[in-house]
């Protein structure tokens, strides 16, 4: 399956429409997510364009980019805190992280089940996990000038079962992403009327679909294979601690 390289999402985000883009999707993400103090975030997929708010109050935070989709430096202000791997083979001890962000990554994989099976793995018994895809029924998914048009699109009822398939309750579910995918100047002026309209009136015509699930514990056993129970030596070394708080905008 095609999979957008690092260097087109990165140039995505940097335009108009990527950036009003990424200011509805984590708005809907922080509402999901209104707190994450003192626990470890990781983002998989491309997800570092959303995961900057959370730095100042999670205890660390880390992003992994699959191999076959390259990986770019992040943050532009500091030590890097971004992995090269393969989605099937996280570099992290098992139940070593608190929540996990999947961004611009079930739909591209050929291996959604197990790299939803890694972040399982990966996930403390308390963990969530919060998937964000295109919606097969919105606009978005339509237009592949856009990352969320390209790869496999879902609707809430296939998002749900392959999370509960992988081993994942889902708890929660949200939509985002009802501007029109245009670079037109007009409808970024008016990103925010556009959000507020189709959520009240559009509801299953957005651009994506987020969905929060919790690591099922007892569960059954259909996975065992797939998800590996050797523990493995974590690629990175624990973050100093921080003494101050400093908040930075992003490009």
């Amino acid at each position: 399956m095609f999979r957008p390289d690092v260097i087109d999402l990165r140039e995505f985000y940097a335009t108009p429409l990527g950036q009003a883009a990424r200011r509805l999707v984590r708005r809907r993400i922080r509402a999901i997510w209104p707190q994450l103090t003192n626990l470890r975030l990781l983002g998989l997929g491309y997800a570092t364009p959303y995961l900057r708010p959370f730095r100042d109050e999670v205890e660390r935070t880390l992003a992994v980019m699959p191999a076959l989709q390259g990986v770019v430096h992040w943050p532009d202000d500091g030590a890097g805190l971004v992995a090269l791997a393969e989605e099937t083979e996280l570099p992290f001890p098992d139940a070593s992280l608190d929540r996990v962000l999947v961004i611009h990554g079930l739909e591209h994989g050929e291996n959604a089940r197990a790299l939803l099976a890694e972040a399982w793995r990966v996930l403390t018994p308390t963990g969530r996990l919060l998937a964000v895809v295109p919606n097969r029924a919105g606009l978005w998914a339509r237009f592949e000038a856009t990352p969320f048009g390209q790869g496999l699109a879902y609707t809430p009822r296939q998002l749900s079962r392959v999370l509960r398939d992988a081993r994942f309750s889902p708890i929660q579910s949200a939509t985002a992403l009802y501007l029109p995918p245009t670079q037109r100047r007009m409808f970024m002026r008016t990103a925010a009327w556009w959000e507020n309209v189709g959520l009240r009136f559009w509801p299953h015509f957005a651009g994506v679909l987020l969905a929060e699930a919790e690591k099922q514990v007892y569960a059954p056993t259909g996975l065992r294979q797939a998800v590996r129970q050797r523990q493995r030596e974590p690629a990175l070394t624990p973050a100093p601690a921080r003494t101050t708080m400093r908040m930075t905008s992003e490009v």
